[in-house]
C-alpha cells in the first residue's frame, strides 16, 4: 500500500517521508480475532498463524496486532474495489485454514463478546510492550477491532482537502458499520461500543482542526518531537494521511463479520474520496468538529437507529434520510440495520453468548 513519486513536504522541519502520486488506489486492513475452535474464547496464536503464512503466496500480508489474539489481514495495493476486496477474501481463506490446522477458528466483529480485555495477553513485540507501559490501562482496555481503509492520493494538500471534505460523513459510516454491541461478557447498550473504548487513547478521535497539510504536520511534528509519540502512526484519529503510503487512512469503521459488508464499506469510501478530490473544499470552520463528535457518539449509541446532526443543515436527521443526502451511491446499505442488529439478535435469543460468537465464526468463514 505505498509507492508512487516523491513528494517534497512543506513543513519547515520535514520530519515525515511522503509517497503520493497514486490516485485512488485501494489498500484494506482487517483486525480479526483468533479463537479457540472448542470454546471460542480468545486464543492468543498469532505468532501461529503469521508464520504459518510466511510459506505462502499471498496477495498481502498476516501481521501481528496489539493484542496476541488479533491478526491483521493486509492486502497488497490495488486498482479497484473488487481487486482489494478479492485478496482480502484470499486472505481470509489462508487465514482460517491455518486456524483449522491448529485447533484455532477466526470470527471478525468489532468486539470480541466474553473477551476480558486485562486477561488478553501482549503480543511480544517491543512497540506494544512501550506502548503499554506507556498507555497502561486505556492500552489494555483496546480489545477492540476496525476496517482501515486506505485510499491513494495524489498529493499531501489534496490528501488533507479530502479528509475534511470526507470527515462530517464518517458519523454515519460508522453508524452502518456498528458490530461492536457487546464487551467483555455483556451487552453494552451502545452498537460500537468500539469507537468509545478507542477514545481511552491519547490521540483519538477526529484529527485536529488545522487549515492545511502543512499545519496539520506541523501539529504531528511537534509531538514527535517532544518524545511522546513515535512517528505520526501513533496518532489513532478516525482518519488520517498516511503520507509514507502516500494515502488517505480511513479508520471510522467497525471491522465488520461479512465479507460482504467489508465489500460495502471499502466500495463507499473510495467513492467519497473520489467525489471529495473533485469538490470545492470545505470552509474551515474549528466548530465543525463539535459537530463531529455529537455525531460519532450518536452513531456509536445507536448505530443507524439514532439521529444524526446533517453535514450540510442544522437538522438532525434519521440515517436513512442521510444516507439519501449522501454524494456518493451507497449501494449495500438501507440505513435500517447494521451488523451490530445481527449479533444482540442472537444473544437475545439465545441467552448464550458463545452463541454469538459461533455465530460471527459461521458468517466470519468466506463461502465457496
Amino acid at each position: 500500500m505505498g509507492g508512487g513519486r516523491r513528494a517534497r513536504s512543506r513543513s519547515p522541519r520535514a520530519l515525515i517521508e511522503q509517497n503520493f502520486g497514486r490516485t485512488l488506489t485501494v489498500g484494506v486492513e482487517e483486525e480479526v480475532w483468533i479463537l479457540d475452535a472448542d470454546t471460542l474464547e480468545l486464543a492468543p496464536a498469532v505468532a501461529t498463524l503469521v508464520e504459518e503464512a510466511e510459506g505462502l503466496t499471498l496477495p498481502g500480508v498476516l501481521k501481528t496486532e496489539l493484542h496476541a489474539s488479533v491478526v491483521e489481514l493486509t492486502s497488497d495495493l490495488s486498482r479497484t474495489v473488487e481487486d482489494a476486496v478479492d485478496k482480502i477474501e484470499h486472505l481470509r481463506v489462508a487465514a482460517e485454514d491455518i486456524a483449522q490446522r491448529n485447533g484455532l477458528a477466526i470470527a471478525a466483529a468489532g468486539s470480541h463478546p466474553t473477551s476480558i480485555t486485562k486477561d488478553q495477553p501482549i503480543a511480544p513485540m517491543d512497540r506494544y510492550r512501550d506502548f503499554v507501559e506507556y498507555a497502561g490501562p486505556s492500552a489494555r482496555r483496546q480489545g477492540v477491532s476496525g476496517l482501515h481503509v486506505h485510499i491513494g492520493m495524489p498529493d499531501a494538500d489534496t490528501c488533507f482537502r479530502v479528509m475534511e471534505t470526507i470527515l462530517p460523513w464518517l458519523p454515519l459510516v460508522l453508524a452502518l458499520s456498528a458490530n461492536s454491541p457487546y464487551f467483555e461478557g455483556r451487552e453494552t447498550g451502545m452498537c460500537s461500543i468500539r469507537a468509545e473504548v478507542l477514545g481511552f487513547l491519547p490521540r483519538h478521535g477526529a484529527p485536529p482542526a488545522v487549515r492545511t497539510y502543512a499545519e496539520w504536520e506541523a501539529v504531528v511534528d511537534r509531538v514527535i518531537a517532544s518524545g511522546l509519540a513515535g512517528d505520526y502512526t501513533s496518532f489513532w484519529w478516525d482518519v488520517r494521511p498516511h503520507p509514507r503510503f502516500g494515502t488517505l487512512e480511513i479508520r471510522t469503521p467497525d471491522q465488520p463479520t461479512a465479507l460482504a459488508s467489508t465489500t460495502a464499506l471499502v466500495r463507499l469510501l473510495r467513492d467519497l474520496c473520489a467525489w471529495a478530490i473533485e469538490a470545492p473544499a470545505r470552509p474551515f470552520d474549528p466548530g465543525e468538529r463539535a459537530v463531529y463528535m455529537q455525531n460519532r457518539w450518536a452513531a456509536s449509541r445507536f448505530g443507524p437507529h439514532g439521529k444524526l446532526i446533517h453535514p450540510d443543515r442544522d437538522e438532525a436527521v434519521s440515517v436513512e434520510e442521510l444516507l439519501r443526502d449522501l454524494p456518493v451511491d451507497a449501494a449495500g446499505f438501507d440505513g435500517r440495520t447494521c451488523e451490530a442488529d445481527r449479533q444482540l439478535e442472537v444473544g437475545r435469543k439465545s441467552g448464550d453468548l458463545r452463541a454469538v460468537c459461533a455465530d460471527l465464526v459461521a458468517r466470519t468463514r468466506v463461502q465457496s
